[in-house]
């Protein structure tokens, strides 16, 4: 079956007016509109893939947003560049945005061990509280955190070693924090707890303040605003059938709530790209890497087996960004994996060229490697590294 295509104005809802007949590619070619829309319903079609929000940027400025297929399937509703998705991991690329501007505001120094800014141990709170028998909290910074370098599970729940769901949910630092990148979600749930404590503010009223607002994101936040209303809110599609429909959520957490859509996001990326709301100082330093990745895989976080397969890329954690390096030149990027929602983001800050990625299906990750390569071109993004299988592929 064909998918409908609704089609959005940029930022708006479903109008073409001002949007480019063709975006251009890394390597300088260029391919039109009418290609994506058959590329993409394709996609949708061969993958089994219900929702997709695409927006690209040329010259770090948005040039192509539209959203294809349905917001819910069941109910027969077609997805537009306005519906509320889930942007899941999205939300530590903002975080992490937010943070640096507590830093520029010296509200926060980035290498300051955390503790010093509370009243009393970290282990005193009780989420931290498995932590009471070991003191390298005391070692942890906010460039820790948003570098993924605390030692810190992912999410507490699942075992960071073998991902296995732990009923236990223990909190543990599983190696001396600073030496070795391992994702953890758990990381920017602490750095949240230290900004919020500092500001006397809650993480989405910090957001809106500093982030959402001044950028016009309007319909995104950490929690659920009763004016981003019910009527278009995506669901997300599993493959078994079962709907997946995000609780409106009334407390943020820094590593994952994050609610948008692609026009707001869009527009994140745009004034991230132009290096808007930083000096240069500090979004040099929010893109610079602060840790080198040599593990086989970026999940499970906790990992012995290391590689030098992706030394060639440079790969390497900055601020909240994953970064790497090739021909195309230095690109940060950004994953958003929950349940039947699938994101991603790069940035090739050299050639000022941006995807962007919004799913609302399970199979999401299995178009993302044609969908980039054939919208801005061959790539050196880590695919084994992240995890992505694509569709059609055959085992060996």
């Amino acid at each position: 079956m064909r998918h409908k295509i609704t089609i959005g104005l940029l930022f708006l809802f479903n109008l073409t007016f001002g949007q480019n007949e063709e975006i251009v590619k890394l390597d300088g070619s260029k391919v039109s509109v009418s290609e994506i829309d058959k590329i993409i319903n394709r996609l949708m079609d061969t993958a089994n893939i219900q929702g997709v929000g695409l927006a690209v940027l040329n010259n770090k400025k948005t040039v192509f947003i539209k959203s294809y297929g349905y917001k819910n399937k069941p109910k027969n509703e077609l997805l537009d560049t306005a519906s509320i998705m889930y942007g899941a991991s999205f939300s530590k690329a903002v975080f992490g945005y937010l943070t640096m501007k507590l830093v520029e505001e010296k509200i926060l120094d980035l290498d300051k061990p955390l503790y010093q800014y509370l009243s009393k141990p970290i282990a005193a709170y009780e989420y931290f509280s498995d932590l009471k028998n070991d003191d390298r909290w005391k070692l942890i910074t906010a460039r820790m955190c948003l570098s993924h370098t605390t030692g810190l599970p992912n999410v507490r729940w699942f075992n960071p070693i073998t991902s296995e769901q732990d009923t236990i949910g223990l909190m543990k630092i599983y190696f001396k924090p600073g030496t070795k990148y391992a994702y953890s979600g758990e990381g920017f749930k602490l750095l949240q707890l230290i900004e919020e404590e500092v500001t006397k503010k809650p993480l989405d009223e910090l957001a809106v303040e500093k982030v959402f607002k001044p950028i016009g994101m309007t319909r995104t936040g950490y929690v659920w605003h009763n004016s981003f209303g019910d009527d278009n809110v995506a669901v997300g599609h599993m493959n078994n059938g079962d709907i997946d429909k995000k609780r409106k959520r009334a407390e943020a957490v820094a590593g994952g709530s994050l609610v948008t859509t692609i026009s707001d996001y869009s527009r994140f990326i745009e004034h991230i790209m132009q290096a808007k709301g930083l000096t240069k100082k500090w979004f040099q330093e929010m893109i610079r890497p602060q840790i080198n990745i040599h593990s086989l895989t970026q999940f499970p976080p906790i990992t012995f087996e290391t590689t030098a397969e992706n030394n060639a890329i440079h790969l390497s954690y900055g601020l909240g960004w994953g970064l790497l390096e090739c021909s195309n030149g230095k690109a940060f990027f950004k994953e958003g994996n929950g349940g039947a929602w699938k994101n991603y983001n790069i940035n090739f800050i050299d050639r000022g060229i941006s995807i962007i990625i919004l799913i609302n299906s399970e199979n999401g990750e299995t178009i993302f490697q044609e969908l980039l390569e054939t919208l801005i071109g061959k790539t050196c993004i880590p695919w084994k590294w992240q995890g992505y299988i694509p569709y059609n592929h055959t085992a060996k």
